[in-house]
């Protein structure tokens, strides 16, 4: 019979690394905002790429889904890859295959291929994880344990300010040109559909191109300096703990679950936003428009997390997360169950109550795992593929109950992180 103990505090948050570790954070939180900038441009791409391709709410989830199921497939082995190479060089790594990924855009647009513009966003996204499975980690366990969570909403709210300005980029850059009605795409001659295709399809090519060089830049800039180790969170050969399995930490377990549903839920809001804030009963905008309140919802997150940051100083991190979570599924019920502006801001304001809880997840997750934090960050990171299964099922009752109803999906999520703030997160392990 498996039997739950109090883990030992000898791991790998408990004691402070020594040296000054500020300039290794500074450096490092730029990867936070990279990989937020290029992961809010899919809901630039969700609205964009729907009339093109004549898509339902569905199908064109498979946008989320190509994306967040990376997550599921590498990082695990990004994990392994951490043991092997360290945390650096697996940013490195990353930030190059983010820039290869983001230069597969250009031949996508060419074709235009829905395909092709799938598998790009795997590339990148399997870049995306690998920074991930090395920076959330890193940050978590480069000083005390007890401001883990307070370091790691600091960083993160960087990569919120990547989420909130990417809107207002892509929505000028991608969104620019008129769309046309569905009507208007489906009388089309298939000659003229082609050539509407390639015209709308080619907005994507300079801004990912773009993001591509940059993140080839900053692989460079990252080889080149000298991050410091953090030994207490690497594998030596002869640990005890190298026997343990992950699955026997409870937090741990739990707590993929909980980035499960949090970033599902987050995603699903994100990705229908566009759509959301078009439909006539609640805010009746212009696509173009609609992108840039989307701002809303992530520049909240950032304010969010900024706060968070300074509370989480003072104030236990199961209890922060479990009152965020709390009032967030209030929000999406508030939404649900009203019309007009009162359901536009009520959701927009979800992304003030996010803002702390992947972080929060995160760190509860891989607390007191010692040198298996590398290894259990690959399962927490992994978690992530609920932003490619939420969606699609939140798209499933978009086209038969409507937007306005299937967020009921995203709520019954944040219960489930109520539960993991105040009770699930314990650090406990079962033998």
């Amino acid at each position: 019979m498996a039997m739950t103990t109090n883990v030992p505090n000898t791991t790998a948050t408990t004691t402070a690394p020594s040296g000054n570790y500020k300039s290794a954070l500074v450096v490092v939180t730029t990867l936070f905002f990279m990989w937020g900038f290029l992961t809010c441009l899919n809901d630039i791409l969700v609205p964009h790429l729907k009339p093109i391709f004549d898509l339902s709410y569905a199908k064109i989830m498979f946008i989320q889904f190509a994306f967040f199921s990376a997550y599921f497939l590498f990082s695990v082995p990004m994990g392994k890859i951490v043991e092997w190479i360290g945390y650096k060089w697996t940013m490195v790594a990353g930030l190059f295959t983010m820039g290869a990924g983001a230069i597969l855009f250009i031949p996508a647009a060419a074709v235009p291929s829905y395909p092709l513009f799938l598998i790009a966003l795997m590339v990148l996204a399997g870049g995306i994880t690998a920074l991930q499975v090395a920076a959330n980690p890193y940050v978590a366990v480069l000083g005390p344990a007890k401001t883990a969570s307070s370091r790691l909403n600091l960083a993160q709210a960087f990569n919120s300010l990547g989420t909130t300005i990417a809107p207002y980029i892509g929505g000028l850059f991608i969104l620019s040109a008129a769309p046309k009605s569905m009507d208007e795409i489906r009388q089309m001659s298939s000659d003229v559909l082609q050539a509407y295709r390639l015209q709308q399809a080619s907005s994507i090519k300079g801004p990912y191109l773009a993001l591509g060089l940059i993140a080839i830049a900053l692989g460079i800039a990252i080889a080149a300096f000298k991050l410091p180790p953090v030994p207490e969170a690497e594998r030596h050969t002869g640990d005890q703990s190298s026997h343990t399995s992950l699955w026997n930490y409870r937090n741990l377990v739990l707590g993929a679950v909980g980035i499960f549903v949090y970033v599902g839920a987050e995603v699903s809001i994100g990705s229908f936003m566009v759509n959301y804030l078009s439909q006539p009963n609640i805010g009746h905008l212009a696509e173009k428009v609609a992108a840039g309140y989307l701002s809303f919802y992530w520049g909240g997150a950032m304010v969010g997390r900024f706060i968070g940051s300074a509370i989480l100083q003072k104030v236990q991190t199961g209890i922060v997360l479990g009152t965020a979570a709390i009032v967030a599924c209030l929000l999406v019920v508030v939404s649900m169950l009203s019309v007009g502006p009162l359901a536009m801001w009520s959701i927009l304001l979800v992304g003030f109550f996010n803002s702390i809880m992947f972080p929060s997840i995160f760190t509860l997750g891989i607390a007191k795992l010692g040198p298996l934090t590398g290894e259990g960050s690959g399962i927490m990171i992994m978690a992530i593929v609920g932003g490619a299964v939420v969606p699609v099922l939140v798209g499933v009752l978009a086209d038969r109950i409507g937007i306005h109803h299937s967020f009921i999906l995203p709520a019954i999520c944040y219960l489930y992180i109520v539960y993991y703030g105040f009770r699930g997160s314990a650090p406990l392990r079962t033998a």
